[in-house]
């Protein structure tokens, strides 16, 4: 183990409770909410809970399913660390079959093909990979409402990507890399059991959006409002899909200074100058995506790559500027940072 595996092990160790606790109180806490909605002639805008009877708290959908990935993956991974008898009892009543059929009831209309593309569908996505892939009999039963929902999000990306001739590279929900990258572990899951369309799809779109790409201009990261990197979020989806040798020399044309700690903005935390702005407020989660990324390329990159000090040096910067934020403070950055924080950690 390296020196950041140790502390990220302390880090997480000091942080789950906290982390448990902030999402036990988000998943419940209805307003302050915000939702985007195709309004229909006719057709009533209902309250968050009426609406979504499963993912109605944390002010807005996609970070609320965030919310509950981070219950699982501490009680599924953590448990000792967390109220685990709490945490299961909380899941067991809102991911009920009855509750999730609201949520497809939801979803599957016409009307919202677009809604939380992709960022929302990949966090689906993902919730559900954890419980379809935990031997648990409360994960299989969780899982099973999960799977219909994610049929609908799984359809909606079977539809979307071959359509889709561009890459969005924007730092916030629309971001491309980021959607795919959360999507492939379920995409995974599903070939492995007899489906592999997703998988192929993911894999083929991120070729033809990213494959080619060389010298990023990383320097003009960030913009004002970024949760993602979008280099960094490129970057890491590709170590997924390339054999080692492959994307060492990928991440050489697409990023050529790592190694001179180049460009500056990409190894620098962003400073946030009010956290109770809802829009500066996102960079906090820039800085920890941002650390995530930069770990995730260190382990795709051979052990003695002249890369890896840079990349890791920037791990522990990005990591240490924002994860005291998680937790205890403005609204607008604790409803979704604690995911993040976990993404990281653990």
């Amino acid at each position: 183990m390296t020196e950041w595996d140790f502390e990220r092990d302390r880090l997480l160790k000091s942080n789950a409770g906290a982390l448990a606790r902030t999402a036990l109180t988000n998943v419940l806490r209805e307003y302050p909410h915000h939702e985007s909605h195709w309004h229909v002639e006719g057709v009533p805008i209902l309250s968050p809970r009426l609406s979504h009877p499963c993912f109605y708290g944390s002010f807005d959908w996609h970070s609320c399913v965030e919310m509950f990935w981070v219950l699982v993956r501490l009680l599924r991974r953590h448990a000792e660390l967390v109220p685990a008898e709490e945490i299961r009892g909380l899941l067991g009543e809102h991911l009920t079959v009855e509750a999730l059929a609201g949520e497809v009831a939801f979803f599957a209309p016409e009307a919202q093909r677009n809604t939380q593309r992709p960022y929302g569908w990949s966090a689906l996505l993902e919730l559900t990979f954890e419980t379809a892939t935990w031997d648990d009999p409360d994960a299989a039963c969780w899982s099973a409402g999960l799977h219909e929902l994610s049929a609908v999000f799984v359809n909606r990306y079977l539809d979307w990507l071959p359509q889709a001739t561009y890459p969005i590279r924007y730092g916030v929900h629309d971001n491309g890399a980021f959607g795919l990258s959360r999507a492939l572990p379920y995409a995974g899951y599903l070939a492995d059991h007899g489906d592999p369309r997703l998988r192929g799809l993911i894999t083929e779109t991120a070729w033809r959006w990213f494959g080619s790409d060389r010298d990023y201009p990383g320097s003009w990261e960030p913009s004002g409002a970024d949760f993602l990197s979008p280099a960094l979020a490129e970057a890491e989806l590709m170590s997924r899909l390339m054999p080692a040798a492959e994307f060492t020399d990928w991440l050489g044309r697409f990023l050529p200074g790592i190694a001179g700690r180049r460009p500056a903005t990409l190894f620098t935390p962003v400073t946030v100058t009010d956290t109770s702005d809802g829009q500066l407020a996102h960079l906090h989660g820039l800085n920890l995506h941002r650390a995530w990324c930069w770990h995730r390329i260190a382990d795709a990159l051979p052990g003695n790559d002249d890369r890896i000090p840079a990349i890791l040096e920037a791990t522990h910067a990005h990591t240490h500027a924002s994860l005291a934020q998680t937790t205890g403070g403005a609204y607008m950055v604790e409803h979704f940072l604690a995911y993040y924080a976990l993404l990281l950690l653990g």
